[in-house]
């Protein structure tokens, strides 16, 4: 008898070094091969690119907000249109957040900020109150009093009908101290097990639940919520919370997490996605990686280009066509880079076009970035399959790791 492929899966397909990995992650909506890159079109839009655009661009998945997205249309608007997919006309898969990451950011200061080492601003506050019941929040579009609680996110992901759903947990800053940290963490693992069983209730085979990783920088409270996560029926792992006041000690806490999660769930790293990081989360397990980063640098004219392609003077992993030196250049932005932006226009059009029209410039240059990230995610998979990930590393310009690895063994020791 001719037995039905299951709706979901995650398959390892072969082994790289350390704990690298390729990867199938069958949903409803298709397969994603991985290690692969979520983009994020967070009010269930990618801001300066179409739906098809995107598909050009070899997207596999992407990712939208549920804050945002019970706030405007709602969840109502959003089920009476048959969900994300027939919304926005994207027809493969997709995963939605909890909402957490938004209401503690918008709320409390800029936590992507703090998350990826940098300092935190200031900014008006519309978190109003945290309770054991959830996050009582103010809307930042007409100032409605919303209560956001475990049970709710997951209904309102239920219908929006993305094919991965988060629990909902909250975010702490990295600021904070280890005792604040250790009853925050406490607290999103009760709320992960009071989404956990609303999702139970009321699963019919459409989605998937991801349980959070919390505990900041601390390795014991990582531990704790990496044996939380391991012994409960999560269909796949998600790194969240602070990782650090810098990239080294985000590379330790993400390594040492990685290093004891079970290995037979796939992997996410929440809200991570620039190039170095990327290879270091792919060194040590991580299946999928999300950020804004690739459309909010075109946005201030930046394209994502290979070392060997960036000038002598340009130290980020980008260039910004907004300098004058590319005024009169009539080069693509990469000269063997196969996206639509590339196959057309020269570097200095786009120079142009960043004073003249803004708005196309930033399609243009969303187009350039994301080809490059589902290119860049496709050379690390080819590389794990051919054996030579670390050779690739290393013609990227990739550090070696060898400290992250002692750190974590270190780390590992005093547990």
């Amino acid at each position: 008898m001719h037995q039905i492929e299951p709706k979901f899966s995650f398959e390892i397909l072969k082994h790289g070094p350390h704990a690298a990995r390729l990867g199938l992650l069958q949903t409803p909506h298709g397969t994603v091969e991985t290690p692969a890159f979520i983009f994020c079109a967070t009010r269930a839009a990618m801001k300066s690119l179409t739906v098809e655009q995107l598909k050009a661009a070899n997207t596999q998945i992407i990712l939208s907000n549920t804050y945002h997205l019970m706030l405007q249309p709602g969840p109502e608007v959003m089920q009476a249109h048959g969900g994300l997919q027939k919304f926005t006309g994207w027809h493969g898969p997709m995963l939605t957040d909890s909402g957490g990451f938004q209401i503690f950011s918008l709320g409390s200061g800029n936590i992507a900020d703090e998350i990826k080492g940098r300092r935190m601003l200031a900014q008006d506050q519309t978190l109003l109150r945290l309770s054991e019941e959830g996050a009582e929040f103010r809307s930042y579009i007409d100032g409605k009093k919303f209560l956001l609680t475990p049970e709710e996110s997951v209904r309102v992901q239920r219908g929006l009908g993305a094919d991965l759903i988060v629990v909902l947990d909250e975010c702490t800053p990295f600021h904070v101290d280890k005792s604040y940290t250790r009853g925050s963490m406490d607290r999103s693992h009760r709320w992960a097990l009071r989404s956990l069983q609303e999702y139970l209730r009321h699963d019919n085979g459409t989605q998937k639940l991801y349980g959070i990783v919390q505990g900041g920088v601390y390795p014991d409270l990582r531990k704790q919520s990496v044996d939380f996560v391991n012994s409960n029926e999560f269909f796949g792992h998600a790194v969240g919370g602070s990782l650090g006041a810098n990239k080294q000690q985000m590379y330790d806490v993400v390594a040492l997490t990685m290093s004891m999660l079970s290995r037979d769930r796939p992997v996410h790293l929440l809200g991570i996605g620039c190039i170095t990081d990327i290879f270091n989360g792919v060194l040590h397990g991580v299946d999928t990686f999300d950020c804004v980063h690739p459309t909010r640098i075109a946005r201030h004219g930046g394209a994502l280009v290979k070392p060997w392609h960036r000038p002598d003077d340009e130290s980020r992993e980008h260039i910004n066509l907004r300098n004058s030196k590319y005024k009169l250049n009539q080069d693509p932005l990469e000269p063997d880079c196969s996206c639509a932006t590339c196959s057309n226009y020269s570097s200095g059009y786009i120079h142009y076009l960043l004073k003249a029209e803004p708005t196309l410039a930033h399609t243009l240059l969303s187009q350039h970035n994301a080809y490059f990230m589902n290119e860049l995610m496709q050379v690390i998979r080819d590389a794990i399959q051919n054996n030579k990930f670390m050779e690739l590393r290393k013609q990227w310009g990739i550090l070696e790791h060898h400290k992250t690895i002692e750190n974590e063994l270190l780390l590992l020791d005093s547990l």
